[in-house]
């Protein structure tokens, strides 16, 4: 700054900052429980011991962990989505690696499974019973007579 003669210097603004620019938005899975998001909070909150750089603030990883949740709903591995999310930094200049990471989670979310129909439930197993008249085993919901000795008529 240069002084005008006659004219006392102006005085030095503290240093301004410049307003964050806001993360990308990342996809929201369709129900976030919330043991989805401790999930995937830890997931992110473990992405320093990769990389140095990517150690994240907790507004960040409050921001991401939802993005994160969206992969790991799709049947997307802890690990897979931490590959993801890690492969291929770049070897200098990441200066906003939670912007990066929201890109990577929203340009590279996996498509849902496919539909899957309930299991059929297994047969139901009755328990092992002892028939009452000649001791054989049976299975049965309660005891009795075995299937023998019913279309016999024996007696009890």
């Amino acid at each position: 700054m240069c002084s005008v003669p006659g004219r006392p210097a102006a005085a030095a603004s503290p240093k301004q900052r410049t307003p964050r620019k806001p993360l990308p938005d990342v996809p929201h899975p369709s129900y976030s429980s919330p043991a989805l998001l401790q999930t995937a909070t830890d997931l992110l909150a473990g992405l320093r011991n990769r990389d140095a750089r990517l150690l994240l603030s907790a507004r960040d990883t409050a921001h991401l962990a939802v993005g994160v949740a969206a992969w790991l709903e799709r049947d997307v591995s802890p690990t897979a989505v931490r590959h993801a999310l890690t492969s291929d930094l770049p070897a200098e200049g990441l200066r906003r690696p939670a912007a990066l990471l929201a890109h990577r989670l929203a340009a590279q979310l996996p498509p849902p499974p496919p539909f899957r129909a309930p299991a059929v439930p297994p047969p139901v197993r009755h328990p092992l019973q002892n028939c009452d008249s000649c001791d054989h085993a049976f299975r049965a919901p309660e005891p009795g007579l075995c299937p023998g000795c019913r279309v016999v008529g024996a007696p009890v």
